[in-house]
């Protein structure tokens, strides 16, 4: 399933590159949103069910948390191109570079945060917070997402990491999205023995945060 859909935002990529008449240019870069739209709709799937399966492993290995950071914001400004949005990194400066850990379910998580912060957020800020928390067995790792959106009220609070959920029917129906993406944030990062919180006022925003 991926091929095709990979194939199809790829060579759009290279349409885009050439010059090539507005009308079309818009058509390729719909073409293209919708590519990455869907691509990401397959992953939550194909997540889910390895989920559901028990397929999913915690692999532990060293990693550049800035790295990881720097490739977030990249995908993120593809996304964010049609608003009036700043990305905002705020990285504590005694973290150190080199981590250990599941570095692409931690790439995974954050990125679903930073994914709902700017689909929710029309205008304002996305800011991205990464620090580090001393315990006796070492070091965990502490990231919080926080945009100016449209927030979410205490009832909807406790619907957010349950699976194929959203706040409301009109969320679906007006941002799209499969409602699995927080749902799979929660499992992984419950596998990798940390906590995930979430803050929210209706129309004030939200800040989503874990510490693994």
């Amino acid at each position: 399933i991926r091929t095709p859909i990979n194939t199809i935002c790829g060579i759009s990529e290279i349409v885009l590159k050439n010059d090539v008449p507005a009308e079309m240019k818009e058509d390729m870069l719909n073409i293209q949103s919708a590519g990455r739209n869907l691509m990401s709709v397959v992953g939550d799937i194909l997540d889910y069910s390895e989920l559901q399966e028990g397929d999913f492993e915690i692999i532990e290995e060293n990693y550049q948390v800035s790295s990881t950071i720097y490739d977030i914001i990249n995908m993120s400004m593809a996304k964010k191109s049609e608003k009036n949005l700043e990305l905002v990194v705020d990285c504590d400066a005694n973290l150190p570079t080199g981590l250990f850990g599941d570095e692409k379910k931690i790439r995974r998580v954050i990125m679903n945060f930073v994914s709902n912060a700017v689909k929710f957020t029309s205008e304002g800020s996305v800011k991205i917070s990464v620090s580090g928390r001393r315990e006796a067995y070492g070091l965990n790792l502490c990231v919080s997402v926080t945009d100016t959106g449209i927030g979410i009220n205490k009832d909807g609070v406790d619907k957010l990491f349950k699976s194929f959920s959203q706040v409301d029917a009109s969320i679906s129906r007006r941002y799209g999205g499969t409602g699995l993406g927080l749902y799979i944030s929660k499992q992984l990062v419950d596998m990798m023995d940390g906590t995930i919180t979430v803050q929210s006022e209706l129309n004030q925003g939200t800040m989503f945060s874990f510490s693994v």
